[in-house]
């Protein structure tokens, strides 16, 4: 497992793969990645999830949904630098003949389902998990939402089905960083109290600074151990476009990249980390 400072220069190594490869490609959703990147880096890097990337369908891996699947490419280099696939796949991006498509597909090495149409990924995770009950699996099933994503209504019909099921072997995680597609979520349609709803639907729930590696890492402390018999759902919060100064909070980026002089201060600043 990397150290701390490690663990933020890989972070700041994946945020400027993804600048490089929505540059190249002229899309992606880079700001939606860049809210992510830490919770992605401390997932496989940081060595929360225990996966093969030399046997990526090993019976006895974790298994990690990405149901915000249009940060595939916030996923693609964490991906690629574990070796579950050539680092240099991701120079074409969304190309001919690629298979690091704009959402998530079933066809890349590493990961487990199609995701992009939202809403998903909670109810799979469900699936997944009632099965490894009866199979006696002890392995953990990941899930990580967007926020805007909850406004999902199959999203809160899979997280009453866990919480009255108690499927503990599910940690879902929230990428909370207050925004969609065009405004702030409490401005388009509130969210908030999010942790109080999910307490209702039967869940622990913990809410973390998702930037905060130490704070990413406590909320997994003993999670293969866990007594509480409800699912963990881990209310993260973060910034949209984390790491560039003008991307940060800003609406109207969610599906852009810089253009212009912008490109050149993009890089700089996350070349500065």
């Amino acid at each position: 497992m990397l150290t701390i400072p490690a663990l933020k220069e890989k972070a700041r190594w994946v945020r400027r793969q993804i600048l490089e490869m929505g540059l190249a490609a002229k899309s992606g959703h880079v700001t939606s990645s860049f809210s992510c990147t830490e919770l992605l880096v401390a997932l496989y890097h940081g060595g929360i999830l225990r996966v093969n990337p030399q046997n990526p369908v090993w019976p006895e891996r974790d298994i990690f949904l990405m149901s915000k699947g249009q940060s595939g490419i916030g996923l693609y280099p964490v991906l690629a630098d574990m070796g579950f696939f050539p680092v240099a796949d991701l120079k074409n991006f969304a190309g001919a003949g690629s298979h690091l498509g704009v959402h998530i597909g079933k066809d890349i090495p590493g990961s487990e389902i199609v995701s992009g149409s939202l809403g998903h990924g909670l109810g799979i995770a469900c699936g997944w998990a009632l099965a490894d009950r009866m199979d006696f699996t002890n392995r953990l099933i990941v899930v990580l939402l967007g926020d805007g994503e909850c406004y999902e209504g199959s999203v809160w019909e899979a997280a009453l089905f866990a919480g009255h099921h108690r499927l503990n072997n599910i940690v879902a995680i929230i990428d909370r960083n207050q925004m969609g597609v065009l405004d702030f979520t409490e401005c388009s349609l509130q969210l908030n109290p999010l942790d109080e709803k999910f307490r209702a639907f039967g869940w622990d729930v913990q809410t973390i600074d998702g930037h905060s590696f130490e704070a990413i890492f406590a909320a997994f402390q003993d999670v293969r151990s866990r007594r509480n018999a409800k699912p963990l759902m881990i209310i993260a919060n973060t910034v949209k476009g984390k790491g560039v100064s003008f991307m940060e909070n800003a609406r109207f980026w969610h599906y852009r990249v810089p253009e212009g002089d912008q490109i050149e201060a993009a890089r700089k600043e996350l070349a500065q980390g």
